[in-house]
């Protein structure tokens, strides 16, 4: 992986000016078929009414100061009575009224008919960004920041929907309404009044691209430090008991302070420079208004204009100074929608590090054999964590890994599960390189119960089906019971739906662990692998769920990681990994008298359980402070 994937994968941070003005268009080419969508003939025909509804919507705007001018020279002359009705112009005023009327309602019916068709642009982009980050390779999830992230889908999907809305049926049209206006002026009233409103609109546009560009620079330091502070607060919040554990609340609060300073200093900048877009523009807007009011007037005492033209010209400069303001928030918006959309869309750009060949077979798992022939692995290529590894899981056997920590005995299991592959060698089930097989099937065919179980946020129930969505309550209430944990689940007031909290924080970790082993029992996998089950465990209930364990890998290939060595005595094989090579293999009874690594773990595990049981005998017999006897009592 290069530099630059580091970095992205770690806080995706380019913006549109720092890529090039080419990805604006590359933006706006991934957006539009999205106006447009492939087979979706129904959002089509939506999109066809709301062009429709805005043309009509424009004309009647246009119409609006001709028809009030007209009204305004009837009423000054009431004296000729052609075109009365009842003495007033009538029809003039139906006309007028008619074409505000129409003028707001053909905008609302735009922008309802357009409404599903901005929605389901911002659900599939969401859900393409989302997919494709499961799709990521495991570096790339172990180096993220989560709330970074979160922000970067968020505020991206709103950018999208503003950018649909108000590119296509905003700013073009907008413009296009300006032009009309030009013309307008200058056929009825000549053409300078077409060259100040030109003149008028050039300085404003030009102001505001020039301050919004400096806007922007301000903008991305504030989006810089509200990511750098939310990513504090969810990493703090997701090491809570870390943090409780150490008493390092006022460190955490400090911390995210740090990043709100920041946030707060940026974000009173970038409103200190809204201010002077604002005042800046409303300066030039008046004074292109003032200009052609005072030449307005003039006209009118040279009796080359009526009142009712002075009334058309001050109604198209209202009309126009109402889309200038709007095209000066619009484009800041859009500007700023485009970095985020161009942070979120950086994700997109993200390549799996594993990924399915194009011929990749689905993997159908007869025996269950797992081979390892002269692997090689490291996370950085000048660290080896496995250095010529082979050793294979017979089919229906159960095999065990263990040794010292950190000397890869869990990154064998990725290696399995295919979450990275070998620097060299290979890792076969049946026969099958896995890099020839789907990823999908292959972890069909696998169940973990990880050392480190992280659950949803969600009912117990639904967590332990999260092995099988698709089976039945019963089916679920066996597993559990299998997994040693029905009766527990039962006797809480919410059973089975009670909820686990945040990454199950509200469940212990043998609680946890027992859930995730009733999770892969449901999965009813061909081949188990157990990575520290029972770590978080107290020795009865580890022994009660070993039993289980030995039951549901009966009759199926097995491999298990291991730290307490007395859950893999009863395996077939045990390897004893230590400095990236496998040094002892053997089973239980072999290794101790073979008096190498493994007999020496498991001397110091029986001081350790022996020392243990002293304590607990001790504390069991010490009579608590207060206590009396029975006999004293009497």
């Amino acid at each position: 992986m290069t530099d630059r994937t580091k970095a992205t994968a770690q806080y995706p941070t380019e913006t549109v000016d720092q890529q090039g003005r080419g990805n604006v268009w590359r933006t706006c080419a991934v957006l539009l078929p999205f106006l447009w969508p492939a087979g979706r003939n129904d959002l089509k025909s939506r999109v066809v009414l709301a062009l429709i509804s805005l043309v009509l919507a424009k004309l009647a705007n246009l119409y609006v100061p001709l028809v009030l001018g007209r009204l305004v020279d009837d009423l000054s002359d009431l004296t000729d009575t052609t075109g009365l009705m009842l003495g007033i112009p009538l029809a003039a005023l139906l006309a007028y009224g008619l074409s505000r009327f129409s003028s707001l309602t053909f905008n609302e019916i735009r922008d309802a008919v357009f409404s599903r068709v901005s929605q389901n642009a911002v659900r599939q982009v969401a859900l393409k960004v989302f997919q494709h980050l499961h799709s990521l390779s495991i570096r790339f999830h172990l180096q993220r920041k989560t709330g970074a992230l979160n922000r970067f889908i968020d505020r991206g999907t709103t950018g999208i929907q503003f950018l649909l809305s108000f590119v296509a049926f905003n700013i073009l049209p907008t413009l296009f309404e300006v032009l009309l206006v030009c013309g307008i002026l200058w056929a009825l009233f000549g053409i300078q009044y077409a060259l100040v409103t030109a003149v008028t609109i050039t300085i404003y546009v030009w102001l505001t691209f020039a301050i919004t560009s400096w806007r922007t620079q301000i903008r991305r330091k504030m989006n810089d430090s509200e990511n750098e502070a939310s990513t504090r607060q969810v990493d703090s919040l997701l090491n809570f008991e870390t943090v409780r554990y150490f008493n390092n609340q006022s460190h955490e609060i400090q911390r995210v302070d740090q990043a709100l300073t920041s946030y707060e200093s940026a974000a009173v900048k970038s409103r200190e420079s809204l201010s002077l877009l604002n005042v800046s523009q409303a300066l030039v807007v008046i004074g292109g208004i003032t200009v052609m009011l005072v030449m307005a007037a003039f006209n009118i005492r040279d009796g080359t204009m009526t009142i009712g033209g002075f009334i058309v010209v001050n109604t198209y400069l209202m009309q126009l100074s109402i889309p200038l303001n709007f095209l000066g928030t619009v484009y800041r918006e859009i500007r700023q929608a485009l970095v985020d959309m161009e942070n979120m869309f950086s994700l997109l750009d993200e390549k799996p590090e594993i990924i399915d060949k194009t011929n990749a077979r689905i993997l159908d798992v007869h025996s269950g054999e797992i081979s390892f022939q002269h692997v090689c692995f490291g996370y950085e290529p000048e660290r080896l964590i496995l250095d010529d590894i082979s050793f294979t899981v017979p089919p229906a056997q159960k095999v065990a890994i263990v040794g010292p920590t950190g000397v890869g005995k869990s990154t064998i299991s990725r290696l399995i599960l295919r979450f990275y592959d070998p620097t060299s060698g290979s890792v076969t089930i049946d026969g099958n390189d896995l890099r020839d097989i789907t990823q999908d099937s292959l972890r069909d065919a696998i169940g973990v119960v990880p050392q480190d179980t992280v659950l949803f946020n969600d009912t117990i129930y639904y967590n332990i089906a999260y092995g099988d969505p698709s089976a039945e309550s019963e089916q679920v209430y066996e597993a559990a019971r299998t997994a040693s944990i029905h009766d527990f689940i039962l006797s809480l007031p919410a059973g089975y739906q009670t909820r686990v909290g945040e990454r199950g924080l509200k469940l212990s970790g043998g609680e946890k662990q027992r859930v995730a082993i009733a999770r892969a029992i449901l999965k009813n996998p061909k081949i188990f692998f157990f990575d520290e089950a029972t770590s978080s465990l107290d020795s009865s209930t580890e022994m009660a769920i070993q039993k289980n364990v030995d039951e549901i890998s009966s009759g199926r290939t097995t491999l298990m990681i291991a730290h307490r060595l007395s859950t893999v005595v009863s395996a077939d094989e045990i390897l004893v990994l230590e400095h990236g090579h496998i040094t002892e293999r053997g089973t239980h009874h072999q290794l101790l008298t073979s008096a190498g690594l493994y007999a020496h773990m498991w001397q110091e595990q029986e001081k350790e359980r022996a020392t243990a049981h002293i304590g607990l005998a001790s504390d069991n017999a010490r009579p608590s402070p207060g206590a009396t006897t029975e006999a004293g009592g009497n």
